[in-house]
């Protein structure tokens, strides 16, 4: 057998389709490549979370100007070093460029994202992190001499290390980092559900060991206690539910669109109104700021009007959208988590004696699935983040805000073919 300093030195002889240690060297990098997406993950949380309660200690009226300046300063970064691209253009490269990414633009991903998210941008890390870990997957596979295949199952790896570290789920993550894609053949990317697993896996020990963040849920959720046939029955109602607030998403984020891209000059203009409009909503309904980590606790633990919170559900899906629109940075699964959290939350205040953990779960998954179109691991990723042991009814409910979801996808590369 070769030795290791052997493998890492002639990656060319190794990685030959005839050489019979091929396999047990590529699951080595998927595992380091884990290591290294798992402390970069958790260097980049742990900053993040430190400039958050910095940000959150300047609230009230200080919040407008806070915002406006953190929208002037997110448009120069992204001005000075160049735009760091969507998940949209993460999804296309993968699908058609064979899984290269652009390194060059992790700078400027990083710096105006970590902005974003901590001065209260409704957007959260998972954007960010997926594109900067993947980007890292690149640099593995190129490397080690990887072609084809095997380079986009390296950048596929390298998502997942980053959305398990954020989500804390390792198989939730790497079914996310595949389930994303919606690649109408999505079969084709079954080489890299094993590479996933392994990377996923890796971030996720190196992200709880430096973070002691823990194996508990994220959210306190009261336990929901399977009932019979008839929580299948609501789920397809919750389900339609989820999907009309998808639709109601949809049209506000393409209005935001509209009016920010008629905005002449440079992004930092649009970046500073962004900034301004974030800042007046946040005043007014301080739990409209942040992408809602930890203000989903709060909506799960509070007692809330009726009134409130169909105000917080419209107003926070307005700073979601124009966060996005307006070239802030970061990732909308979170929020839109919260989001359905809210709507569970409301729904629960017309039928008392329904169970509310299992309203809310089922709206969190019917409104994320109708959005990022991404129903399963929706599901998964739920379960491990809200201590739920039950999950069908949840995964009906996912499906049904899918399946009623605007044809048209968000994400637009989702839906495109070459």
């Amino acid at each position: 057998m070769l030795p290791l300093r052997d493998l890492l030195r002639s990656p060319a002889l190794v990685l030959s389709r005839k050489n019979p240690f091929m396999l047990s060297r590529l699951t080595f990098f998927y595992v380091v490549l884990g290591v290294i997406g798992g402390l970069f993950s958790a260097a980049f949380w742990m900053l993040l979370e430190y400039l958050t309660r910095f940000f959150s200690s300047l609230s009230g009226v200080y919040t407008v100007p806070v915002m406006t300046l953190a929208g002037l300063l997110v448009g120069f970064v992204i001005h000075l070093l160049g735009e760091p691209g969507e998940i949209s253009l993460v999804i296309d490269n993968i699908r058609f460029r064979g899984g290269k990414l652009e390194p060059g633009q992790n700078p400027s991903m990083a710096l105006s994202s970590i902005l974003s998210i901590s001065a209260g941008g409704s957007a959260g890390p998972e954007a960010p992190l997926v594109q900067i870990t993947g980007s890292f997957g690149n640099w593995f596979a190129e490397k080690i001499g990887l072609t084809g295949e095997e380079y986009r199952s390296m950048t596929i790896a390298g998502m997942a290390a980053g959305f398990t570290s954020l989500f804390g789920s390792p198989l939730g993550g790497a079914l996310f980092a595949l389930e994303i894609l919606q690649h109408r053949h999505v079969v084709e990317y079954y080489k890299a559900l094993l590479p996933a697993f392994l990377s996923s896996t890796s971030a996720f020990f190196v992200f709880l060991w430096m973070t002691h963040a823990g194996l508990q849920p994220t959210w306190q959720f009261p336990q929901y206690v399977p009932g019979d046939i008839q929580d299948f029955l609501y789920a397809l109602g919750l389900g339609a539910i989820g999907a009309a607030l998808g639709w109601l998403f949809h049209g506000l984020f393409l209005t935001n669109r509209w009016i920010y891209a008629r905005i002449p000059g440079p992004i930092y203009w649009k970046t500073t109104l962004g900034g301004l409009t974030l800042g007046l909503i946040a005043w007014q309904i301080p739990l409209t700021r942040f992408f809602g980590h930890d203000q989903l606790n709060q909506i799960v633990e509070g007692r809330f009007t009726l009134l409130f919170l169909a105000a917080l559900i419209f107003w926070k899906t307005v700073a979601i959208t124009t966060t996005v629109a307006s070239g802030w940075r970061g990732g909308i699964i979170i929020p839109l988590f919260f989001l359905g959290a809210c709507a569970g939350k409301l729904l629960s205040g017309f039928f008392p004696s329904e169970n509310e953990s299992f309203f809310m779960i089922c709206l969190m998954a019917a409104v994320n699935s109708s959005v990022t179109k991404t129903p399963i691991s929706t599901t998964i990723l739920l379960a491990e983040l809200t201590g739920l042991y039950s999950f069908t009814p949840v995964l009906i409910a996912s499906l049904s805000g899918y399946f009623l979801s605007p044809k048209e996808p968000l994400i637009s590369t989702q839906g495109k073919e070459r």
